[in-house]
């Protein structure tokens, strides 16, 4: 049961780092490439892409944090290995929830010139939310090696 746990677990958490890696350094700088100057068109897709998405991911964090807290009270060695993937995991939700509920609206609402300071803010979000889901793999990865 353990090892199906930590499959789970260790699938959906990289299943997320990698959406986030390929939507910020593949699908994005290849809609901007393919609309060129054509802004509206490229944000008008881009909201397409992202519509819906919110619960889906919500759930994904969701299960990474309860399979990762089963395997936590399973074995609780290295626990403060986990502690830390738990608070890593905790402010990249925090930074989803700010994206989805705050960023986001202001983004479809937003005039054109509004809209590039906007831009810039959210891929310096989603690389910190990037960073620090990757870190909590990484973590999860040594921790099982110490």
């Amino acid at each position: 049961m353990t090892a199906i746990v930590a499959i789970i677990h260790a699938g959906l958490a990289a299943a997320w780092v990698g959406g986030m890696a390929y939507s910020l350094f593949v699908v994005q700088p290849k809609l901007k490439k393919y609309f060129g100057p054509d802004e509206e068109g490229r944000e008008m897709l881009t909201a397409v892409i992202a519509s819906g998405n919110r619960w889906k991911v919500i759930g994904l964090i969701a299960v990474i944090a309860f399979t990762g807290a089963g395997l936590l009270l399973i074995d609780h060695d290295h626990w403060w290995i986990h502690a830390i993937k738990a608070v890593f995991l905790l402010v990249a939700t925090g930074i989803f929830w700010y994206v989805s509920w705050r960023h986001w609206p202001r983004r479809i609402f937003a005039t054109a010139a509004e809209r590039t300071g906007l831009q810039r803010q959210l891929i310096v979000l989603a690389t910190t939310m990037l960073g620090l889901a990757g870190l909590a793999f990484a973590l999860g990865v040594l921790a099982t090696h110490i």
